[in-house]
This record gives structure tokens, C-alpha cells and sequence, in this order.
């Protein structure tokens, strides 16, 4: 039987520790399947190849409503204070009416306390969003490298009118308005992000609708050139590499 200290230490070469991916790009723009296929992710389970722990609070979310006997397709039908009490959003486009309601306040809070214990198990993950509240994602950045974190960002980027089109076709699908006022907010940022992540930001196209072949093919490029890359180059963050040679020390010292 592993002692303790052998569970504590052997993270220390476990693939992806101290890298954190972000996702950007709006409703519509098809992340959840770029995710799956530049880091490998087979459906229903959140772990990449890489050993990236998946986090989306959007997953949650849906599981929530579903849990509560809500259709997540029918949602854009619900009337609006309705709509606006589960998700915190305008159904009308605009300013949040209601940010801190519902079952999507509930979601964030879950998957926030997952995304927490994996910092603190130093776990790789990849944080998928949309990316529309740049302050919130240079706050998220800065505080996973000051504990170590190596980060990037992919963004996902399409068409409105592709966006638009895919939306009808989620399984929640959102009013109109709203995809289109995310997806503006969304454009306006990537300059930002550009400046924010400098060499380490990507932008994948997805406007093409590709099937599973196709999108593999398609892919490759960038997971040959960035996520295989990111995911196994060592840790560049010194606070990171701090930790890990700590960790070795405590190991070859012979600390059981």
C-alpha cells in the first residue's frame, strides 16, 4: 500500500501539472468540439491524453437543470423572469437582470470549487468560457501563476451568422439577442487577449461545420504546434519549477 508522502509525490511527473488552458469564444463557436479534438477528450469524460482536468461550468449547468426538471433545448421558450432566474441573463440582450439568481449561480459555485481543488492538486486544466468579461479572465490568469501555473488560451473563433446557426442546434439553445450581444463582446477582446498572453494564445477558425474525421485532419496542425507542445514542455513559471524541485528534494531525502 502507497504511504502518504508516495500520494503526495507522485504528481510531481504526472503530464500537464502546472499548465492551464483557457477557451474563449462565443455561443455558437463550437469549443466544446475543438475541445474534444485538440486536446483529445472522448465524450462524457473530462480528462484529456494530456492529463488536463476539463472545467466548464456550463456542463454543470445544464446537468443542474435537467436534475431540476428543465428542458436545457426549451430554454429560450421559458418566459422572461423565468429565464432570466435560472441563467442570471436578459433573454432580451443588455445589461443581467438578475446575475446572482438561480441554478447558474449554483453552477459557477460548483465549478468553482472543482477548479480549486485541482489548483491546489496542481492538476492541468483546460478552462472552457466564452471569455466576454476580459477583467475576470487577466484576474484568473494572474492568480493560477502566482501559484505556479504555466497559462495559454485558444481562441475559438466563428461567424456570427455560423454562431447563430449552431446555437439552434445546441442543446440549449439561447435567444438570439443574447448570442449575438456575447458574440460582439467576445470580438472586442481578442486584441486584449493577443496583448494579455502574448506568444502562448491561438486562434483556431471554426466556422466550417467539419465532421469528426475532417476536424481531426484539420486540428492536427495546432496540436502538433501548441497543445502537445504546452502540455509537455517543462514548467517555465519559477514558481512551478520551485515546487517541483522542493518536492524532489523531499523525495530523494527519503521522506516516507
Amino acid at each position: 500500500m502507497l504511504k502518504l508522502m508516495d500520494l503526495l509525490m507522485e504528481g510531481v511527473h504526472d503530464k500537464g501539472i502546472f499548465k492551464a488552458v483557457f477557451m474563449a469564444g462565443g455561443p455558437g463557436s463550437g469549443k466544446s468540439y475543438v475541445v474534444r479534438n485538440l486536446f483529445g477528450i472522448p465524450d462524457k469524460i473530462n480528462v484529456s491524453v494530456t492529463g488536463m482536468k476539463s472545467v466548464n461550468s456550463d456542463t454543470q449547468f445544464e446537468k443542474l437543470l435537467k436534475d431540476f426538471g428543465f428542458d436545457p433545448a426549451e430554454l429560450d421558450e421559458y418566459p422572461d423572469e423565468l429565464f432570466s432566474h435560472l441563467t442570471g441573463a436578459n433573454k432580451k440582450g443588455g445589461a443581467p437582470t438578475d446575475v446572482d439568481s438561480g441554478l447558474r449561480k449554483l453552477a459557477k459555485n460548483f465549478t468553482k470549487a472543482k477548479q480549486d481543488g485541482y489548483m491546489k492538486g496542481k492538476l492541468g486544466m483546460i478552462i472552457d468560457g466564452t471569455g466576454h468579461h476580459f477583467g475576470k479572465i487577466k484576474k484568473e490568469k494572474i492568480a493560477l501563476e502566482k501559484a505556479g501555473y504555466d497559462t495559454h488560451m485558444v481562441f475559438v473563433n466563428t461567424t456570427l451568422a455560423v454562431a447563430q446557426a449552431r446555437n439552434k442546434e445546441r442543446s440549449r439553445v439561447l435567444p438570439e439577442k443574447l448570442v449575438e450581444d456575447s458574440w460582439t463582446d467576445v470580438q472586442k477582446n481578442i486584441g486584449g487577449f493577443q496583448a494579455l498572453f502574448g506568444s502562448n494564445f491561438v486562434i483556431v477558425d471554426n466556422s466550417d461545420t467539419l465532421s469528426t474525421k475532417q476536424a481531426q485532419k484539420k486540428f492536427g496542425v495546432y496540436v502538433k504546434s501548441h497543445i502537445n507542445r504546452w502540455a509537455t514542455q517543462p514548467i517555465r513559471n519559477r514558481l512551478g519549477q520551485q515546487w517541483v524541485r522542493d518536492q524532489l528534494k523531499l523525495k530523494n531525502a527519503g521522506i516516507k
